[in-house]
C-alpha cells in the first residue's frame, strides 16, 4: 500500500531524510518513531505531496506520488500535529467543506457526514462552532474529516499531543477499529512509545534522517535485548536530549543568514 524507495530530502547542505526505504502492507498499522528532528514529519510531508523529494520513489495505493498527485491525494486522509479545522465553522460545516473539496457525491454527502460524526461521537455537537470544542473533540473531528472521502490510507502525525489519557484511549480505539473493519492502512508518528507498543503491527525507527531499525515489537526487543519499547528506543537512539522540532529548511536558512552577516 505504501512503498518508499531510497528517499532523500535535502535543504542545501542539510539532509533531513537520508536514503530510507520501507513498505507498508494493506491494513497494517505502521509506526514511524524517532527523536525530534529525525525526519518523521518530513517523510510524511513527502508522502502526502506537501514536499517534493530530492530523490527517491514514493508509491501510494499503486500511484506515483510525484506523477499522480490527484490520485494519491484521493487515496489518503491525514491528521496533522496542529489542528487544521476551521474554528469559525461548525463541525458539520467543516465536514461539508471537505466533502466539496474532495468531490464526495452529493447524494452520499449527508449520510457519510452523519455516519462519521456518529463514529467519533460528535453528531450531537454538529451545529456547534469548533472554537468551542475541546482539544480532544477537535482531534476526533479531524479524524472524521480525514475519512470522509473513503481513503485507503490514514496518516496520523502525532495525533494525541496534548490530549488527556481518556481521549487518547478513545482515539486509538477508533483507529484500530478502522484498520480492522475497513482494512485501512495506518501510518503514524508519536512520542508516546506505549502507543506504538500497543497499537503498531510494525515499527520503524529513524534518527538523523536514517532508518536505523524496522520490525515488530518482538523483533526490536530481541535485537536490543530490551524489556520494553522505551528501553529499545533509547538503546538505538541514545539518551541525549534533542531540540524541539525545527521547520524543514530552517537549519540551512539560518546558516545562510550567518554567512551574510
Amino acid at each position: 500500500m505504501i512503498e518508499v524507495k531510497n528517499l532523500v530530502k535535502k535543504f542545501n547542505d542539510f539532509t533531513a531524510v537520508d536514503n530510507i526505504s520501507f513498505k507498508v502492507k494493506p491494513g497494517e498499522r505502521f509506526a514511524l518513531l524517532g527523536p525530534n528532528g529525525a525526519g518523521k514529519s518530513t517523510t510524511i510531508k513527502m508522502l502526502t505531496t506537501l514536499l517534493k523529494p530530492t530523490s527517491g520513489e514514493l508509491i501510494l495505493n499503486g500511484h506515483n506520488v510525484l506523477k499522480e498527485q490527484d490520485k494519491v491525494r484521493k487515496s489518503f486522509g491525514i491528521v496533522f500535529q496542529d489542528p487544521t479545522v476551521d474554528n469559525d465553522m461548525t463541525a458539520y460545516e467543516n465536514m461539508e467543506l471537505h466533502a466539496v473539496l474532495y468531490h464526495v457525491p452529493k447524494r452520499e454527502l449527508k449520510n457519510r457526514i452523519k455516519q462519521l460524526l456518529d463514529l467519533v461521537e460528535l453528531w450531537e455537537k454538529k451545529d456547534i462552532l469548533v472554537r468551542n470544542f475541546s482539544g480532544g473533540m477537535r482531534r476526533r473531528l479531524e479524524i472524521a474529516r480525514g475519512l470522509l472521502h473513503h481513503p485507503k490510507i490514514l496518516f496520523l502525525d502525532e495525533p494525541t499531543v496534548g490530549l488527556d489519557a481518556q481521549t487518547r484511549v478513545l482515539l486509538w480505539n477508533y483507529v484500530n477499529k478502522l484498520a480492522k473493519d475497513k482494512n485501512m492502512t495506518i501510518l503514524f508518528t508519536t512520542h508516546y512509545l506505549e502507543e506504538a507498543e500497543n497499537n503498531a503491527d510494525r515499527i520503524a525507527l529513524v534518527d538523523h534522517g536514517k532508518l536505523i531499525s524496522i520490525g515488530n515489537l518482538a523483533d526490536l526487543l530481541l535485537k536490543t535485548k530490551s524489556k520494553n519499547l522505551e528501553e529499545a528506543y533509547l538503546k538505538m537512539t541514545g539518551t541525549e536530549i534533542r531540540d524541539e522540532k525545527v521547520e524543514p529548511g530552517a537549519v540551512w536558512r539560518e546558516r545562510h543568514r550567518a554567512r551574510l552577516r
